[in-house]
């Protein structure tokens, strides 16, 4: 197989996130808690299960996501985000800073609304690029 050539960052990673599913499955797993199959499955963008288990074998691949399975079986697997994963957070919260003001509220659940208003609230750690205190909140955020 010929190696691939990236003529930038920015193709690279496209490359590594392959599609929209790719993002909306590491916002899902870090701002939304979501973790099994069924949650990803449910979500409002109805992703098809044969996407969803082809983009979860990339994000695995790739390294951005890892399987928990404590009892060894279909329902227990689990996946959450690794390290490389979580380092995407930037990524998602400038892309729903770039959209936020042509979202409805209406369109979002009573969660969503708490995340969007906290992040906003919380928006000037980000912008001094204080990562870490700000993955901090996020953490702190999807315990709420």
């Amino acid at each position: 197989m010929e190696k691939k050539t990236h003529t930038c960052a920015i193709a690279l990673s496209l490359t590594l996130f392959g599609d929209k599913w790719s993002l909306l499955i590491l916002r899902d797993i870090i701002l939304r808690k979501n973790s099994r199959f069924k949650e990803f499955r449910s979500s409002k963008e109805k992703i098809a299960s044969n996407i969803l288990t082809n983009r979860l074998k990339s994000l695995l691949k790739e390294g951005l996501i890892e399987v928990l399975n404590p009892l060894g079986t279909k329902k227990s697997t689990q996946y959450i985000a690794t390290n490389k994963g979580l380092s995407t957070l930037p990524l998602l919260i400038e892309m729903y800073l770039f959209s936020i003001h042509s979202i409805d509220e209406s369109d979002l659940d009573k969660h969503q609304i708490s995340i969007k208003n906290a992040i906003l609230k919380n928006r000037k750690l980000f912008e001094k690029k204080k990562t870490k205190e700000y993955l901090n909140f996020i953490l702190e955020l999807r315990k709420a």
